[in-house]
């Protein structure tokens, strides 16, 4: 008997506990994370545009090189036989020249060679009406292939100008990840190898810590070891003010047992991450605009196992740190 009392007591007390939890909490968040994925989606699009971009106007500086050495190649043609003709020209000219002293000569000679030699001069300055035909209409195509090739040429500069700010722009956006990655290192020296990595891939820092470097199994409140690391991580990005900050909470594969607030993986992995950007911005000047909090839940896991090792690894939560790209996308736009 004083079981089921017992019993009908838990229930009440349970029933109570559930209806705690506000709705309006619980949609909020649900916002928050519709929100973050919009914005990690906006990210990625924007850098995909950007190399799409840089390929795109490489291959057109590349294509237009091709363009200017056939130029060169023709213009060297046409200059040949440009000499040519005009050697040819001057030859005749000295005909000409050698055929008058003769007509000269023989002008009072005989009708007959009169006529020849008339004919003879006549052919001669026929064919020099022609060659100067040909020459006009070489330099014609001369002067234009200069300046079809001059216009390529200084397009191509323009183009490898272009192409040189962004090897630039790039080149300073390599600079600053590797930069920001040996700052971050030097920070978490002492927490390397504790359940924290600092690495760099596709020009973005990931500071990686494992479940039990920041959390109790299945909680969301960072302990003090894990906030200690944290605050080392908010003073180097307080002082690197051009870095995008995104926190990625994930969880293995194990189903979450709902209660409370916490329903599933996804709710456990977006109220990890936005209580490690809490913690940041409450330690540091960061602007929270530079912040976005993220629940990746189960879905990206960096080992497939089904093993205990396996699934502790993808309990984890990445700082994925990227330089901002303003400069770059200006860049861009102006072409």
């Amino acid at each position: 008997m004083k079981t089921r009392f017992y019993y009908f007591i838990a229930l009440l007390f349970m029933g109570s506990l559930f209806a705690c939890v506000p709705q309006r909490k619980l949609e909020e968040e649900q916002l928050k994370r519709e929100n973050c994925e919009k914005e990690l989606s906006a990210i990625k699009t924007a850098n995909l545009d950007c190399s799409t971009k840089l390929t795109e106007a490489l291959s057109k500086l590349t294509d237009e090189e091709k363009i200017i050495v056939e130029l060169k190649k023709d213009t060297a043609t046409f200059g040949t036989d440009y000499r040519n003709t005009v050697s040819k020209y001057d030859k005749l000219n000295q005909i000409n020249e050698q055929i008058l002293e003769k007509y000269n000569r023989l002008i009072e000679g005989s009708v007959a060679d009169t006529k020849k030699i008339s004919g003879q001069l006549q052919t001669t300055q026929e064919q020099l009406l022609q060659k100067q035909d040909e020459l006009k209409l070489l330099e014609n195509q001369l002067n234009a292939q200069k300046k079809n090739l001059d216009d390529l040429t200084a397009e191509l500069k323009k183009r490898e100008i272009r192409v040189a700010e962004l090897e630039s722009i790039l080149k300073k956006k390599d600079d600053a990840t590797n930069e920001l990655k040996k700052k971050m290192s030097d920070a978490l020296y002492g927490f390397e190898g504790k359940g924290l990595t600092v690495t760099q891939k596709n020009g973005k820092v990931y500071v990686s810590m494992e479940e039990n470097l920041l959390f109790s199994s299945g909680k969301t409140i960072v302990e003090d070891k894990g906030v200690e690391a944290l605050k080392k991580v908010a003073k180097v990005l307080e002082q690197n003010v051009e870095i995008n900050i995104l926190v990625e909470g994930h969880t293995d594969d194990v189903p979450m047992v709902g209660k409370g607030e916490i329903k599933d993986n996804w709710d456990l992995s977006a109220m990890r991450a936005t209580a490690i950007v809490k913690i940041l911005t409450k330690n540091s000047s960061i602007n929270p605009k530079r912040l976005t909090a993220a629940g990746r839940g189960e879905y990206f896991p960096i080992d497939g196992g089904k093993t205990q090792e396996a699934r502790k690894k993808n309990r984890r939560t990445e700082i994925v740190l990227t330089p901002k790209l303003d400069e770059l996308f200006k860049v861009l736009e102006s072409n």
